[in-house]
């Protein structure tokens, strides 16, 4: 049935509450069908299935980690229930029960500045060690970096694409998908077999707002296809977050619009938890103690000798260390994450 043409997951929906099961469906007359709403096409296709289709999803089924999540099946995410047009079916890689877990998507521009794809990575892995999943697209740019940050530190990500799950696009995210289904779960409401059409991204968008909390938008230029996200999160009743960026930058832009229009302004993890703290276990969300910091990469030590114990501008950490504006703002929120400085009044910071 949701192969049929025209069918989508409104009409989908419909259907089921105005038949009772899917089987219904199937012993209904054209005349019947046609009172339901159905174009000739989908009447076409239910009385007269592509059995050849229904036996490759089957076959695609029988593999280990391959499962289908229907709407009443109690592995079916509460909170994407909620939404106005749920997928009638859920395709999975990995485990279906993390889909249930408390999730933040984070999501940006496909062609991201270097310490973008930083800051995407830090915070999810941060984000990944109080407990909660990260959510994305898996497309380039910040969805990957995300991924990558919550994998790096052993945490639960949850990748929703646009595509069916036989196939990766893009192509070179191959391993990446492999490493997201045995630590996460891939999800995707396109059958097996189902080709890169732009259409689906948007639709795709909606479930990865639908899984989670809330959205964090990490770099977005005015028409990045994350602000579609971002969007359909308000929709949907969920939180949007947004890290700031420089006037003069157009990566910046779409998220600086974000944080006019009512998005909450991002700094550090603890924005988001201070308001994520109730799906947070409560040692998980409190300050890190003495040996549980965050540990940063060689690359961020490098800035830590720049920084006095007493407030340093970051203007004076541009010109000690020969780095752009971007790569420090992205190494002190490292910095600040592992516990090795503070921020104080004006911008500045102070080593602890």
């Amino acid at each position: 049935m949701s192969r049929a043409p025209g069918v989508g997951s409104v009409a989908f929906l419909k259907l089921l509450e105005r038949l009772g099961s899917p089987d219904a469906a199937f012993g209904q007359s054209t005349a019947g069908l046609r009172g339901l709403g159905l174009a000739d096409a989908a009447i076409a296709a239910l009385q007269q299935p592509d059995w050849t289709q229904v036996d490759a999803d089957l076959d695609w089924l029988a593999n280990n980690d391959c499962r289908v999540l229907t709407l009443h099946d109690d592995l079916y995410p509460a909170l994407l229930k909620q939404i106005h047009d749920p997928p009638p079916l859920l395709y999975v890689r990995g485990d279906p029960a993390l889909l249930s877990l408390p999730q933040l998507a984070v999501v940006g521009s496909r062609n991201p500045s270097p310490p973008g794809e930083r800051t995407a990575a830090d915070f999810a892995a941060a984000l990944s060690r109080t407990g909660l999943g990260i959510t994305s697209g898996m497309a380039l740019g910040i969805d990957a970096a995300s991924h990558r940050g919550a994998l790096s530190c052993g945490g639960v990500t949850i990748a929703v694409v646009g595509t069916g799950l036989d196939r990766v696009y893009p192509a070179r995210h191959r391993q990446l998908a492999h490493d997201i289904a045995r630590q996460g779960a891939l999800v995707s409401e396109l059958p097996p077999g189902t080709p890169v059409l732009p259409s689906h991204f948007p639709r795709r968008n909606r479930i990865i707002s639908g899984l989670s909390l809330g959205v964090l938008v990490v770099e977005a230029a005015a028409q990045s296809g994350s602000l579609i996200t971002a969007r359909q999160a308000l929709e949907q009743g969920r939180e949007v977050y947004a890290i700031p960026g420089s006037i003069h930058n157009p990566l910046a832009k779409g998220c600086n619009a974000l944080i006019r229009q009512g998005a909450k302004l991002v700094e550090t993890v603890a924005d988001i938890l201070e308001e994520l703290g109730g799906f947070v276990a409560p040692d998980l969300a409190a300050p890190a103690q003495d040996g549980e910091t965050l540990q940063p990469a060689e690359d961020h030590l490098g800035l830590l000798k720049f920084v006095a114990y007493e407030p340093t501008s970051v203007d004076t950490l541009v010109a000690l260390s020969g780095e752009t504006p971007e790569a420090v703002a992205s190494t002190l929120l490292m910095l600040e994450l592992s516990g090795h400085i503070a921020s104080a009044a004006g911008g500045s910071y102070y080593r602890l």
